[in-house]
C-alpha cells in the first residue's frame, strides 16, 4: 500500500480514506497525460517542377509571401506551409541519380574503388528512434517502376546505415492488406515459420564463420556486409515475433479496402490516405513515399513522359508541366486535410505532431540547384506560413534534414553533407 495513504483509526477498525487532492493525492487521482508521439513523413517526386511557376516570387519573403500558380491548390493551408529556396545536394552532379541521394546527401563516389555508394537517409535516422514501439519500424511507399518516379536505381527513398535501399510497398492494394488485413494463417503456424527462418539463419551464420578464415581484405569486407544483412533479417524477425499475437487495427475515417489496382492521381490519393491511417493507428511513426509521375501524367491525359516533360519549353509541354504541378499540390492539400482532421486522444490533431517534407531532388531539366522544397506540420517546431530564400544558393539540403531531425528531439550531430541547422526555419 502506498506509504502516503491516509487512514481513520477507531478502537475497532482501520479504514482507508479515498485519494483526496487536498491531502496530497492529486498525482494519484488521475492518470498522467501522455503526449502524442512525433511522426515524420517525406514525400518525394522525380522530374522536378515548372520553375517559372512553382517557386514563389523571390522578392516576397517572410510571412507576406504569395502562393505561386503551381502551389495555388494549397491556398487553404498557406499559413501552415513554408517554402524554402536555394537548397541543393553538394554531391549530386548527375540528374539521373538525384532521387537516390535526396534524403542522404551522400557522395556516389565516396567509397574508393566503387562506382556507387550511399549512406543512411533522414527517415531511417528517425526510424531508429521512433520505430521501436510500432509494428512497422518505418513505412516505405513507392511505385511500380523506376521510370515512374524519376532518375536513379531502385524505387525507395529510404536507405539504411549500410547504404542499402529499404524495401516497401508499391501499390495501394498490397499496402492496405499489409497494414490492416487480418492474418489468415493460424498463430501456431506463423510461430513455426518464424522458428524455421531462425534455424536457417543460424545455419547460414555457422557456415559463414567457417569460410571467414584465410579471406583477402576485400572478400572479408564483402563477407562482413553479408553478415550485417543477416543481422538485419534477425532484427526484422524479432520485430515480427514481438507483434505476432497482436491483432491489426481497423483503419479509421473513410478509408475502405481497395478492390482493384489504380494508377495515377487516384493511386497517390489512396497512398496518402493509407499513410495517414497508418500514422493514426500508430502502426508506424516514420514514412516515405516516392510518388509516381509518368502514371500521373497518363491519368491526366498528358501525352508526354516524365522525362520529356522535364525538358519543357513554352507551349504544350510547359502547360502540361504546370498541370502536373497543380495536381500534385492538390493531392498534397488533401493529405494535409486528413492530418488536420484526425484527432489525437488529447484533442490535438495528427498535424500538430507530424513533420512533413515535400519536394524533388531536381529543379527541372538537369538543374540540380534550388531543389523544390516545402515543409509543413507542427511536429518539429519550425516556423510555418513563410517563404524563405536562403542567402547561399548552395545551402546543403541536408541542413534541412538536420533541422527537422533535431526539431523532433533527435540528438543528431550531423547528417550527410550538412554544415548546420537552418536558423531561418526555427520558429
Amino acid at each position: 500500500m502506498n506509504s502516503r495513504r491516509q487512514f481513520l483509526r477507531s478502537s475497532t477498525a482501520l479504514i482507508a480514506l479515498p485519494f483526496l487532492e487536498s491531502l496530497g493525492f492529486r498525482a494519484f487521482s488521475a492518470p498522467a497525460k501522455i503526449a502524442p508521439p512525433k511522426r515524420m513523413v517525406f514525400l518525394g517526386f522525380g522530374w522536378g517542377v515548372t520553375k517559372e511557376t512553382w517557386f514563389p516570387d523571390r522578392s516576397k519573403t517572410g510571412e507576406t509571401w504569395e502562393l505561386s500558380p503551381g502551389l495555388k491548390p494549397l491556398e487553404r493551408h498557406q499559413k501552415d506551409i513554408t517554402v524554402i529556396q536555394n537548397l541543393a545536394n553538394k554531391f549530386t552532379q548527375e540528374a539521373h541519380w538525384g532521387s537516390t541521394f535526396w534524403l542522404t546527401g551522400a557522395n556516389r563516389y565516396g567509397e574508393p574503388g566503387q562506382s556507387f555508394h550511399n549512406s543512411i537517409s533522414a527517415d531511417q535516422v528517425a526510424a531508429e528512434a521512433f520505430g521501436k514501439e510500432t509494428r512497422f519500424t518505418s513505412l516505405q511507399l513507392s511505385c511500380e517502376n523506376g521510370e515512374e518516379s524519376g532518375h536513379g536505381p531502385g524505387l525507395s527513398l529510404a536507405w539504411d546505415r549500410r547504404g542499402k535501399p529499404v524495401s516497401g510497398f508499391n501499390n495501394p492494394v498490397v499496402t492496405f492488406h499489409r497494414l490492416f488485413s487480418d492474418e489468415t494463417m493460424p498463430l501456431a503456424q506463423r510461430q513455426a515459420q518464424l522458428r524455421q527462418k531462425r534455424s536457417v539463419l543460424d545455419t547460414v551464420l555457422e557456415d559463414a564463420g567457417s569460410v571467414a578464415r584465410g579471406l583477402s581484405r576485400e572478400d572479408t569486407d564483402k563477407l562482413g556486409e553479408y553478415l550485417q544483412s543477416i543481422r538485419d533479417i534477425e532484427l526484422r524477425l524479432d520485430k515480427d515475433e514481438q507483434w505476432l499475437d497482436k491483432p491489426k487495427p481497423r483503419p479509421g475515417g473513410d478509408l475502405q479496402q481497395p478492390t482493384a489496382d489504380v494508377a495515377g492521381h487516384e493511386e497517390i490519393r489512396l497512398m496518402y490516405a493509407l499513410m495517414a491511417a497508418a500514422l493514426q493507428a500508430d502502426l508506424t511513426r516514420v514514412a516515405t513515399y516516392r510518388q509516381p509521375v509518368s502514371s500521373l501524367l497518363k491519368s491526366l491525359k498528358i501525352p508526354f513522359s516524365g522525362h520529356n516533360l522535364s525538358h519543357y519549353s513554352p507551349g504544350p509541354r510547359m502547360e502540361a508541366s504546370q498541370l502536373r504541378d497543380t495536381k500534385q499540390a492538390e493531392l498534397l492539400a488533401g493529405f494535409l486535410d486528413r492530418l488536420k482532421t484526425i484527432r489525437e486522444p488529447d484533442g490535438s490533431t495528427l498535424f500538430d505532431h507530424s513533420t512533413v517534407a515535400y519536394g524533388s531532388n531536381i529543379q527541372s531539366i538537369h538543374y540540380l540547384d534550388n531543389c523544390p522544397t516545402l515543409v509543413t506540420g507542427r511536429g518539429a517546431g519550425v516556423g510555418l506560413g513563410r517563404h524563405i530564400v536562403l542567402k547561399d544558393p548552395k545551402t546543403p539540403l541536408c541542413n534541412l534534414w538536420l533541422t527537422l531531425l533535431r526539431g523532433n528531439g533527435l540528438d543528431v550531430a550531423a547528417h550527410g553533407d550538412s554544415t548546420g541547422v537552418l536558423p531561418e526555419l526555427l520558429a
